[in-house]
């Protein structure tokens, strides 16, 4: 008897235990609108399982890729909500909140990977993101390098003038518009997980984004000309919730910000090196990948588009561009 009433109680403890051990673990929800085979998620996956690992499994971190939890808008708005606790978004929607940290997302402001991931560790950017946490309480962690946005066409496009009257759909973004409207085309704002579509059945003629994802969301199925305009160095940022990043301690915030900066840096060496890549892919699936006169895009913006236009400030840029 008194065997058995020990077995017991070991065993109502040993449930107690793992009910407490529960009780301990915090589930969060990362969330981003890429698909499952973009180093975006694969990357962040990765960066989940360090979490865990890092934390002693304190903290449970499900992905969800692809769109599942909301449009990037309604992350975005998600982090505010407490229905997402991390996400994966641009620049373009921190300026929604803040909007002087969305100059990146002038073109021809960076020019190549090399200078945006400089830009990532320089004073202008310790400014801006703490601009945009003071904003919107919301914190950066890292920033990836997304890939540098390129035009594809049913025509082929040369120079800029060759885009007059153009149906393209370009994010809804102001510093996206900046490009496409100097140059004269007429563009249209469609979510990003109704583009193929779009193309496909001639609402919009064109479109802009990095190879990476031209290639991932199989725009070259349903576009002939890959034109390589180069007009915007884009990146993503990790961002934490102000509900999450206040409740962690010290030790957790360096975890958390050590993880997502080595998966940043894992997925931008992916992207890079895909990029290289991609041009001769395209051209060996029957695509004209043709490259153009940048500086004719560029004086082109210059000329017709003022920063201040945007609500961004011309010695943020400056001061951008002067990074080395």
């Amino acid at each position: 008897m008194k065997v058995r009433l020990l077995t017991l109680l070991g065993a109502t403890a040993a449930i107690l235990g793992s009910a407490l051990a529960a009780q301990a673990q915090t589930a969060l929800k990362w969330a981003h609108v890429y698909e499952t085979s973009e180093p975006f998620h694969t990357e962040s996956v990765w960066a989940a399982e360090e979490i865990g690992k890092r934390t002693e499994g304190r903290y449970k971190v499900d992905v969800f890729p692809a769109s599942q939890l909301g449009k990037e808008a309604d992350l975005n708005q998600g982090l505010k909500l407490g229905t997402v606790d991390i996400i994966i978004s641009g620049s373009s929607f921190a300026a929604r909140e803040y909007a002087p940290i969305g100059v990146t997302y002038f073109p021809y402001t960076f020019r190549d990977p090399a200078h945006l991931i400089a830009y990532t560790k320089s004073d202008v950017f310790k400014r801006l993101a703490a601009g945009y946490e003071e904003a919107s309480g919301n914190h950066i962690t890292a920033v990836t390098y997304y890939g540098t946005r390129h035009t594809t066409s049913n025509k082929p496009i040369a120079k800029c003038a060759d885009m007059q009257g153009l149906k393209m759909r370009v994010p809804d973004v102001p510093a996206y518009l900046a490009m496409p409207r100097a140059c004269g085309a007429n563009t249209t704002p469609i979510a990003f997980a109704e583009v193929y579509l779009a193309l496909q059945n001639g609402t919009v003629e064109a479109q802009e984004n990095p190879l990476t994802t031209i290639e991932a969301k199989k725009f070259f199925e349903v576009q002939k000309h890959i034109v390589l305009t180069g007009h915007i160095v884009d990146h993503l940022n990790t961002v934490v919730s102000k509900n999450l990043w206040s409740q962690l301690s010290d030790a957790d915030k360096q975890i958390f910000t050590e993880v997502m900066q080595e998966a940043a840096e894992r997925a931008t060496k992916i992207i890079e090196e895909r990029e290289k890549a991609l041009v001769s892919t395209f051209k060996e699936r029957g695509l004209d990948v043709a490259e153009v006169d940048k500086a004719d895009f560029e004086a082109t913006v210059m000329d017709k588009v003022a920063l201040e236009d945007f609500g961004y400030k011309k010695e943020d840029w400056e001061a951008i561009r002067a990074v080395k």
